[in-house]
């Protein structure tokens, strides 16, 4: 999150104007304080402290941490002045960063890109010599206010640390509003000065949620299964301070999604984590077929591509894992790599592992095909060797197995649980057609309340026609807003149904006494029906459309390096095969050479990211691993964002 958003959310959250690092500190409330009496010992007003902490004007309960303004009568005087002395001339050895080597010389990663300019269009290479500049620092004073410094550790993120104080994490972010959204190992933020004992720690036993808006204990016993009570003897402090939009509480390890964040909120950057840089051996297995190419002319190679689905799909993904190689090697990363063509064929995939030495391979991405996937898994558990898969679901996870592709059921789960916890949605509605009946019924035990709406049929034959009328969903709508899902795989009804819903937008307007209808589209389950060409985006676009999906399309605006490389490279932008190839082959390979093996990555990653995928391994009780993260995203003015929760 860059620096303009943080301050948004604060002004957004806390209505404040501006913020600096050293304008306010945070004050834990004691037994019998009240607000004037804060006010008094920090020389502010009490509308000084309501306007950082809203929820004190309610109530103000022990425990409670208030970020407090520092009062203007005692603001600090700093002074920062940076006199360039000189350059010490430094070769790069292999394994070091900028970061490693900012913090060696106690310089920022900008200053030595400043004096070495060409490190702003290439990347960090062994051997390169560098000019790192020596400041002359005119030490920081400050006066002693209520923060510490901290120091982060390896592999927490600013949930962790906004649990261990006692804090949210939009409160651990209004206090450093510099702080990346990934934080590093060695990072130095501020955060409440706590005595040592009630610093609280993270138990990996288990489960942390994130407290919603308006969540009281009622909610919370119906989503959880947990007495007021049972939260409270696990989080102390709660029973005086009560619950607070974003706290974290922790609770019984939980297979819930919603509000669980024991991975979510934990983002491992892996390029700063390697710490291995033994030769790693992978094995690459896709249904190239190229015995079915004719190589005779170019036209005949393209024909070929045009009738093989298969060697298209390969190619892609493979364009994608030849970038991520090079990528790799840039870091300082030794590779064996082994591509087999495994024709599409269960037999072929057997010759291979026969006739090749699996035992020492460390993992194996692919098979694409399911029976030939299931098949290599299979064979290949004798050894314990990883086999990762790139775009099965419900696949039989056999305990070497990763399932990199997130499940149809948690992409379900994730909206189906973003709309219940929209507290402003006053009526639900659920289009389906006579193909997908069985999920709208699904959607409708979850929510009782919601109407449903099915596509008409035809009066002689009975069959689905696939559309509605406009009058058919209108007397579903109320006024305020409405979350519709609409459960379809035909384009020709999804097409019908988001052009009535677009029309059916209606703005208040008092003088012609008509109330507003606001219209939310949802799905559980995007697919090619809603990409179409008779699919307007402009519709999506006004109706908000949101849905999960297992990876976001990247920003073309975001200047990728990837992405950049892969169109210079190739003349062409990177298909979602191409990216996915890239972002699996990285993520794979960094888990090698940061932790003992991929198994143990699981543990010590977990949650990595890249240009449209994210990774967060879970293990099943008896089996393997699956993916257990998705991004949940909606069409603004056009484009496809990421939703924040």
């Amino acid at each position: 999150m860059n620096r303009f958003l943080l301050v948004l959310v604060f002004v957004l959250a806390f209505g404040f104007s501006s913020v600096s690092a050293q304008n306010f500190s945070t004050h834990q409330v004691k037994k019998g304080e009240t607000i004037e009496s804060i006010a008094k010992r920090y020389f502010v007003t009490p509308f000084d402290i309501y306007n950082l902490n809203p929820d004190a004007r309610k109530v103000l309960k022990p425990n409670t941490v208030l970020i407090i303004p520092i009062s203007k009568a005692k603001k600090p005087k700093i002074t920062v002045v940076k006199e360039l002395q000189g350059f010490k001339e430094h070769k790069t050895k292999r394994k070091e960063t900028l970061y490693s080597l900012s913090k060696k010389y106690n310089v920022s990663e900008d200053d030595i890109k400043k004096y070495n300019k060409s490190l702003y269009a290439n990347p960090l290479r062994k051997g390169d010599r560098l000019q790192i500049p020596r400041f002359k620092i005119t030490e920081v004073v400050e006066e002693a206010n209520q923060t510490q410094e901290y120091t982060v550790l390896p592999k927490e993120g600013k949930w962790r640390i906004a649990y261990k104080f006692g804090i949210t994490v939009k409160e651990l972010e209004v206090l450093n509003p510099e702080m990346t959204e990934v934080l590093k190992e060695g990072q130095v933020i501020k955060v409440p000065n706590l005595d040592a004992g009630e610093v609280k720690e993270v138990d990996d036993k288990y489960s942390y949620y994130k407290v919603l808006p308006k969540e009281g204990f009622y909610r919370l016993k119906l989503k959880l299964g947990l007495e007021q009570s049972q939260l409270e003897d696990l989080n102390p402090g709660l029973e005086a301070s009560g619950l607070k939009e974003g706290m974290i509480l922790k609770i019984p390890y939980s297979n819930l999604t919603n509000g669980i964040i024991q991975a979510d909120f934990e983002h491992i950057n892996l390029v700063d984590s390697i710490s291995d840089f033994k030769t790693k051996h992978i094995a690459v297995m896709l249904p190239f077929r190229m015995d079915r190419v004719d190589f005779d002319s170019i036209i005949d190679v393209k024909r070929s591509l045009k009738r093989d689905p298969y060697l298209k799909a390969s190619l892609d993904f493979y364009s994608g894992v030849l970038m991520a190689l090079d990528s790799l090697k840039t870091l300082g990363v030794s590779l064996k790599v082994d591509v087999y063509d495994t024709k599409y064929e269960v037999s072929e995939v057997s010759r291979i592992i026969k006739e090749n030495d699996f035992e020492n391979v460390d993992a194996v991405i692919g098979p694409l095909t399911p029976t030939s996937f299931h098949k290599a898994a299979s064979e290949l558990r004798v050894y314990n060797t990883p086999v990762i898969s790139p775009i099965g679901t419900n696949l039989k996870l056999y305990d070497n197995v990763f399932q990199s592709r997130p499940s149809d059921e948690l992409l379900k789960s994730k909206i189906v649980n973003f709309v219940r916890a929209d507290t402003l949605a006053t009526n639900i509605i659920i289009i389906s057609d006579t193909k997908t009946v069985a999920v709208a019924n699904d959607i409708k035990r979850e929510f009782n309340h919601a109407q449903q709406v099915f596509s008409r049929k035809s009066e002689k034959t009975g069959e689905d026609e696939f559309f509605v009328t406009k009058e058919d969903i209108e007397n579903a709508l109320k006024s305020g807003k409405n979350v519709v899902f609409l459960e379809t795989k035909n384009e020709g009804f999804a097409s019908n149904v988001t052009s009535v819903l677009a029309s059916l937008i209606q703005k208040e307007n008092k003088e012609l006494e008509e109330e507003e209808i606001e219209i939310v589209l949802v799905t559980t389950n995007v697919n090619s029906a809603f990409e179409g060409d008779q699919i307007n985006n402009t519709h999506l676009s006004n109706l908000k459309f949101h849905f999960a999906t297992g990876s976001k399309t990247y920003n073309e605006n975001d200047n990728n390096a990837f992405v950049n490389k892969y169109d210079k490279l190739y003349n062409i932008t990177p298909s979602k095969r191409a990216v996915k190839g890239f972002d699996l082959t990285m993520d794979v390979v960094l888990r090698l050479v940061s932790s003992e093996d991929l198994y143990k990555s699981v543990t010590n990653a977990p949650l990595t990211e890249y240009v449209e995928n994210k990774f967060a391994y879970k293990k099943k009780l008896f089996g393997g691993y699956f993916n257990d993260t998705v991004y949940l995203v909606k069409y603004d003015d056009l484009t496809i964002v990421e939703v924040n929760q």
